[in-house]
């Protein structure tokens, strides 16, 4: 299943399945920025098994295992272990006046390098409100979560792949002891978005 390639209903039977996005963050990439990716997964079952990013304008390969670990250019990661809410490092442009309590850090256009940036501590939180797809986030959730993160969808629930409509409602990845509460300050948000932006 892949963004640049027609849907195929057979794969919804099939023991094992590749989610692929070519380039994620294809605005950086068009601007001759770094901050875009190829995004790799083998899911079965709705689960990713194996994850991986490739960032040449980075120089940077990143790989998830599932019960195995997850390793940026071969060095094991380890993702943020944050236990406070407030000051969490996000990468965003701007922060809403709600959330003027976090930190922004430098922002690439692509979720999954976002994800990523969970997995290897260099922020703390990633959430969106938007519908999105499962070639976007499944390889950088994998990551995240072999590292340490908490990944689910925005409210909180779990994230799955492969289902028939290859659609979800937002991503949060963050550290486990501040994800209570970061779904408790997204929540009337995420309420408010997910039937409008459907489609």
């Amino acid at each position: 299943l892949s963004e640049e390639t027609g849907d195929a209903p057979e794969r919804l039977n099939r023991d094992l399945i590749w989610l692929v996005d070519p380039i994620d963050g294809t605005r950086d990439f068009v601007r001759g920025r770094s901050g875009w990716c190829v995004s790799v997964a083998l899911v079965s079952s709705g689960k990713p098994l194996i994850g991986m990013l490739c960032a040449p304008a980075r120089k940077e390969e990143w790989l998830g295992v599932a019960g195995k670990g997850a390793w940026r250019n071969g060095a094991a990661l380890r993702a943020s272990r944050r236990s406070v809410f407030s000051g969490a490092r996000v990468p965003i442009d701007q922060l809403p006046q709600a959330d003027s309590d976090l930190v922004m850090v430098d922002k690439p256009n692509s979720i999954a390098l976002r994800i990523a940036m969970v997995a290897a501590d260099e922020a703390d939180l990633v959430a969106t409100l938007r519908w999105g797809f499962e070639w976007d986030i499944a390889a950088a959730t994998l990551i995240a979560r072999e590292a340490g993160a908490e990944v689910t969808d925005a409210f909180g629930g779990p994230l799955a792949y492969n289902k028939r409509d290859p659609r979800a409602f937002g991503v949060l990845t963050c550290a486990p002891a501040i994800h209570d509460e970061a779904v408790a300050r997204l929540a009337d948000r995420a309420a408010e978005l997910a039937p409008k932006t459907k489609g």
